[in-house]
């Protein structure tokens, strides 16, 4: 915004000087600049928009429904197997009916039940409350994505909006420097490829205006998109950002993903389903058990009730059972080595989003400390040069132009950067930005202080 308001201050000496030359045109030389938006303006708010996908977003209710789904399957693992009744009779074929003087004509009823050996269903319980776990952080997963879509998004549809109004800024002061050109041609002061190529910038910026129109165009449907609403629905343009600032360091990063990313806690939750599968499959060894009741009715004779008591006897355990606790152990393998594999990754991807926010962190640094300020300087000497005669008009445009993109890459790294922080967040399930948080202050015992 200073820049735009040194260049303005630069221009306005340099048109009324020229307007004095050039009187039929001294209306053009005159104008006022819009510096910045109405801050009475409201604006699209980040937290606003992130709540709102989080509460309306079809894939995170998809996984919130899909862990409650496995939450219902616990108990249904550690239930006993429905008990079966059977009802028969024995003589005529009418049903239920015996034929008198036969003892062996009969009408009964059975009820059984199996009972799996003890601590099997508990085992089978764990495991699925493992599962369930699991799914619970995959939710979270899924919240955390998408939220941190979300945020890319907003970062994104900012750095479109910011870079419209500077071009569009830039575009009106390129009008009033082709405005000057074209006054100095006519009094003899310049030439007319300058006009011309004043002309030809000024096209090449409505080319770069169509093309970061249809970009913030594709930023709102894809915010709009997360929101559930219609793709064309109209957005309020992007708050101010302000830089954060990430109060831990990278070693202190890893720490919080290897704790809190919800890969690695998935991982490791089927680690642990895993180790009770392995207990599990060592239990199939011993047996389980059978009960039955029966009542019977038989004509002429005392009714008749019985017991029966069955249990599998694993003779084929070399083939069975064994097998299936080397199953199991390869398994518990298996998951051990995917959860490490995740720990592995999720430092990369860390380190990677990491050296992304400190390389846009210290390029915002050098645009506000360096860039643009020279860029600034460039461009005020330029315009005096070009006042006195001594530099021509394309140097001066180059001066312009460079001022332009570097104000422009400054917003898109400040979106990249704050795009960085939103993804490791994610990583580390952990608000990353802000002052760094102080070490609890140490308790020294009064023993330690009697012996000082």
């Amino acid at each position: 915004m200073k820049v735009i308001l040194l260049l303005a201050a630069l221009l306005l000496p340099s048109a009324t000087m020229l307007a004095e030359d050039a009187q039929p045109d001294s209306k053009a030389a005159t104008y006022t600049l819009q510096t910045g938006a109405d801050e009475a303006h409201p604006a699209l708010l980040l937290d606003d928009i992130v709540r709102e996908a989080l509460a309306n977003n079809p894939e995170i209710q998809a996984a919130l429904h899909a862990a409650r789904a496995l939450d219902r399957r616990v108990p249904q693992v550690k239930t006993l197997a429905d008990p079966m009744v059977s009802v028969g009779w024995a003589g005529n074929i009418t049903p239920f009916s015996v034929q008198r003087g036969d003892p062996s004509s009969y009408r009964g009823l059975t009820v059984s039940e199996q009972f799996p050996y003890p601590g099997k269903l508990t085992l089978r319980g764990a495991m699925a409350s493992k599962e369930a776990e699991a799914s619970q952080t995959d939710y979270e997963a899924v919240r955390r994505r998408v939220a941190a879509e979300v945020k890319a998004a907003y970062y994104d549809y900012f750095y479109f909006n910011k870079a419209i109004q500077t071009t569009n800024r830039n575009k009106e002061l390129l009008a009033k420097l082709s405005t000057i050109s074209e006054a100095r041609y006519r009094v003899g002061k310049a030439m007319q490829q300058d006009v011309l190529r004043s002309q030809v910038e000024i096209s090449l910026l409505l080319q770069k205006l169509t093309v970061l129109e249809q970009q913030r165009a594709t930023a709102q449907a894809r915010i709009n998109t997360f929101l559930l609403r219609a793709p064309e629905s109209p957005l309020l343009p992007a708050a101010e950002i302000e830089p954060a600032t990430l109060r831990y360091s990278l070693d202190e990063l890893y720490a919080l993903a290897a704790a809190n990313d919800t890969t690695v806690l998935r991982n490791q939750k089927m680690v642990d389903k895993s180790r009770l599968g392995v207990t599990l499959a060592q239990r199939e060894y011993r047996p389980d058990f059978g009960l039955s009741y029966m009542y019977q009715q038989r004509p002429g004779l005392e009714d008749m009730n019985g017991f029966t008591f069955t249990v599998n006897v694993p003779v084929f355990y070399k083939s069975k059972q064994r097998q299936g606790v080397a199953e199991a152990s390869e398994g518990l393998v298996s998951a051990e080595k995917v959860r490490d594999n995740r720990l592995n990754e999720v430092r990369f991807e860390l380190k990677q989003q990491y050296l992304q926010a400190k390389a846009s962190e210290q390029l915002l640094s050098l645009y506000t400390k360096a860039v643009v300020p020279q860029s600034s300087l460039a461009l005020e000497s330029s315009m005096a040069s070009y006042q006195a005669g001594t530099v021509d008009f394309l140097s001066l445009l180059a001066n312009f132009t460079t001022l332009w993109s570097y104000e422009t890459d400054y917003y898109r790294q400040l979106a990249d950067y704050q795009t960085s922080l939103s993804r490791i967040e994610s990583l580390t399930g952990s608000e990353v930005t802000g002052p760094p948080i102080p070490a609890p202050p140490v308790r020294i015992s009064e023993s330690a202080k009697e012996s000082n």
